[in-house]
């Protein structure tokens, strides 16, 4: 029994491991692709090892287009997913304090409400939301990346704050009320804080999905000084002439970077609010 055991463990290890590789591999072979040379990627796409080490793909694709740097492209996508991220953490602590702590006529209605948004596919509203903005003369700033996100447009991060207060006991909000703290004070005061866990882990979410934003910056932002990084990285491929792939792939090896580190110095806080919250209904 025991060496029918070790050789499943074995097997299950060995069958996770290949697993990992096939879904890793197309990542690897895009970081590996940014060290040759241009012309050389796709006739060695086989081999991942870079026949000559070249840094001239990062030197061309940090140079950007028209005199406008990477760097500034980093920039803007920076400004907006630091922004919209603080406004989706904040607000949507603020809306899960209401959810867990108050009740109110037709609390089950909007919560359900809420629930269904999360169902909605974003293309289903792509089309009225792009008509509003436009009457708003939104369209062509960053307004439409940002500013719907103070007012927690996005479910899943109420839901997940919601439950994770629902387990921080009540008795803290009374004793704080007996020292004479209002309703918003008890949110900042004792709430927020031991939020911190749930606001880390929406706040992580938020930053990829914000800097992973491809289509939105298309429909909005029109001028290339303000291009996001997700949208300037098209700008390497033309149909018409040849496309810089080798450029490409070392501007989306750097893009690729503000994901890893977060994810590093932040797992802890990623899984302890996930745990924490649990998800539980």
């Amino acid at each position: 029994m025991k060496a029918k055991r070790k050789i499943g463990t074995v097997i299950y290890h060995i069958l996770v491991c290949g697993l990992g590789l096939v879904m890793i591999y197309p990542l690897v072979w895009m970081i590996m692709s940014s060290f040759k040379e241009t012309n050389t990627i796709f006739s060695t796409a086989s081999s991942l090892i870079p026949e000559k080490f070249t840094l001239e793909n990062y030197i061309n694709g940090w140079k950007g287009f028209a005199n406008i740097t990477f760097a500034t492209f980093f920039k803007n996508s920076l400004f907006i997913s630091i922004v919209a991220t603080i406004g989706t953490v904040f607000s949507s602590a603020l809306v899960a304090y209401g959810f867990a702590r108050f009740k109110f006529r037709g609390k089950n209605i909007l919560f359900a409400a809420m629930l269904v948004s999360m169902m909605l596919p974003a293309q289903v509203l792509m089309i009225p939301q792009y008509l509003w903005y436009q009457k708003l003369g939104w369209v062509g700033s960053y307004l439409p990346l940002i500013v719907p996100y103070f007012f927690a447009i996005q479910g899943f991060f109420v839901y997940l704050m919601s439950n994770f207060i629902q387990g921080i006991p009540t008795e803290l909000d009374e004793a704080a009320k007996i020292d004479g703290c209002s309703y918003f004070q008890i949110f900042l005061k004792v709430i927020l804080p031991l939020l911190t866990p749930a606001l880390i882990t929406g706040g992580i979410f938020s930053f990829m999905w914000r800097w992973d934003d491809f289509l939105s910056a298309l429909l909005y932002v029109s001028e290339s000084v303000k291009y996001p990084v997700s949208l300037a990285l098209k700008l390497f491929c033309d149909p018409g002439s040849s496309s810089d792939y080798g450029a490409m792939f070392a501007m989306a090896t750097l893009s690729i970077l503000p994901a890893v580190l977060i994810f590093i110095f932040l797992q802890k806080y990623l899984v302890e609010g996930i745990a924490t919250s649990g998800l539980k209904g």
